[in-house]
C-alpha cells in the first residue's frame, strides 16, 4: 500500500504543485492516505513541552492550513500534526502562481501570503477531528490588519479549546513587515498580549496550552539571545527553529530559483541547524525546540535532535518522497539511536 502512495505521489508532481496540493488534500479528507502506526516503536515516545508525543516527526503548517484533514495526517504516522497558517479573516493570499519546485534541488519556493479560509471553518476543522492525537494551531495576522498583535490574540481566544498547542508564527516572508514583529520592541508588545490573554484563557475549564514562537532563518547577529530571553520572559514554552528563507545559496539549480519567497527544503537543512544549536545552547534547557527545514531522512531527524530538537517537522520533503516517507523516518530514526546507543529520544536531544 506504502508502494501504491508513492507512485500516487510520483503522478501529483505532473500537475502544477498547488493543484497537487489541493488533489492530496482531497483524496486524505476521502480516506485515500497511508495508515501507518505513530506509536509502531516505543523508543520514538517522547515529550513536547508536556505535551506525550508516539513519536517526535511533526508535519510542519503550510500542508493543512484549514486544518480539513488533521486525522487523516495522524494516521499517516506523524507523532503530531501543526495546521494552518490560520488568520482571523479568509484571504486569498497572493496572486497564483506562488509555489514552484526546485526539483534539482529538493526544494521548493512559495510566496503563498496566508492564504486560508478564517478562524471559524479552522475551528470547525478542529472541532470535527474528534480525540486522540497532537494537532497544533498556527496562528498570525491578517495581510491589512491594522492591530497584527489583536490578531495572534483573537486567534488564541476562538481555537483555545480546540488545539493541543499553539505557534505564533511572526517569521513568514510573504506577508510585508510580518518578521518585523521579531523586533525586540514588537516582540515585546505582542507576546505581552498573548500572555496577558494566555493567563484568563488559562483560567478557564480547557485550562493552559503550550504557546511557541516560529522564527526566521535569517536573523542578525545577537537576536538568538534577545528572542530567547523574550520567549522566556512572556512565559512562552518553546521555539520553532525555522521558517524558510528568503536567501538563495549559490548552489541552487532549479530553474525558477529566482521566485520570489521563501525556500525551503534541502538548501535549508545546513543553515536552520546551525541557528537550532544556537538557540539550543543560549536555551540551555529552558524551552523545548522543534527543529525545521530540510529533513528528508531519519539522519536529518536525528541531527536536528542532537543538535538539541525536541521534535522535528517535515513538509517539502513528502512532495518528493511521497507519504511513505513517514515511516521510513520511524525506521531510521529508530535505528540511529540505538546504534549509538541511546535508550529514549529524549537521550538524544542537544548530545551532539
Amino acid at each position: 500500500m506504502s508502494l501504491l502512495h508513492d507512485l500516487a505521489a510520483r503522478a501529483l508532481r505532473t500537475l502544477d504543485p498547488e493543484t497537487a496540493h489541493e488533489v492530496t488534500l482531497a483524496a486524505l479528507r476521502a480516506g485515500l492516505g497511508p495508515r501507518v502506526r505513530a506509536d509502531a516503536d516505543p523508543i520514538l515516545a517522547s515529550t513536547l513541552a508536556g505535551l506525550r508525543l508516539a513519536n517526535p516527526i511533526g508535519l510542519a503548517p503550510g500542508f493543512d492550513k484549514n486544518a480539513t484533514a488533521p486525522r487523516a495526517l495522524l494516521r499517516a504516522g506523524f507523532g503530531f500534526v501543526e495546521c494552518g497558517t490560520v488568520t482571523p479573516r479568509a484571504q486569498a493570499g497572493n496572486p497564483r502562481p506562488r509555489l514552484f519546485r526546485l526539483p534539482a534541488d529538493r526544494a521548493v519556493i512559495n510566496r503563498m501570503g496566508f492564504n486560508n479560509a478564517g478562524l471559524e471553518a479552522f475551528a470547525a476543522g478542529l472541532a470535527a477531528r474528534g480525540s486522540g492525537g497532537v494537532v497544533g494551531a498556527n496562528v498570525g495576522a491578517n495581510k491589512d490588519s491594522p492591530d497584527r498583535a489583536r490578531d495572534y490574540v483573537t486567534g488564541l481566544q476562538r481555537l483555545w479549546p480546540l488545539a493541543d498547542y499553539f505557534t505564533l508564527n511572526v517569521s513568514s516572508p510573504n506577508t510585508p513587515g510580518l518578521r518585523d514583529l521579531q523586533a525586540k520592541a514588537a516582540l515585546a508588545d505582542l507576546l505581552g498580549a498573548v500572555a496577558q490573554a494566555r493567563t484568563a484563557l488559562a483560567a478557564g475549564t480547557a485550562g493552559d496550552r503550550p504557546v511557541f514562537l516560529k522564527v526566521a532563518p535569517d536573523l542578525a547577529p545577537g537576536d538568538v539571545g534577545d528572542i530567547v530571553e523574550r520567549a522566556l520572559a512572556f512565559g512562552l514554552q518553546g521555539l520553532i527553529v525555522s521558517n524558510t528563507t528568503v536567501a538563495r545559496p549559490e548552489s541552487l539549480r532549479g530553474a525558477r530559483r529566482g521566485e520570489a519567497g521563501g525556500l525551503s527544503g534541502a538548501p535549508l537543512f545546513a543553515p536552520s541547524t546551525t541557528l537550532l544549536r544556537e538557540f539550543h545552547a543560549a536555551a540551555a534547557g529552558r524551552l523545548d525546540l522543534i527543529g525545521v527545514g530540510g529533513i528528508a531522512s531519519g539522519r536529518d531527524a536525528y541531527a536536528k535532535i542532537r543538535a538539541g530538537a525536541n521534535a522535528v517537522q517535515l513538509y517539502t520533503a513528502l512532495a518528493y518522497e511521497g507519504p511513505g516517507l513517514v515511516a521510513r523516518l520511524q525506521r531510521e530514526l529508530a535505528a540511529l539511536l540505538r546504534a549509538d546507543g541511546f535508550a529514549s529520544m529524549g537521550e538524544a536531544v542537544g548530545a551532539s
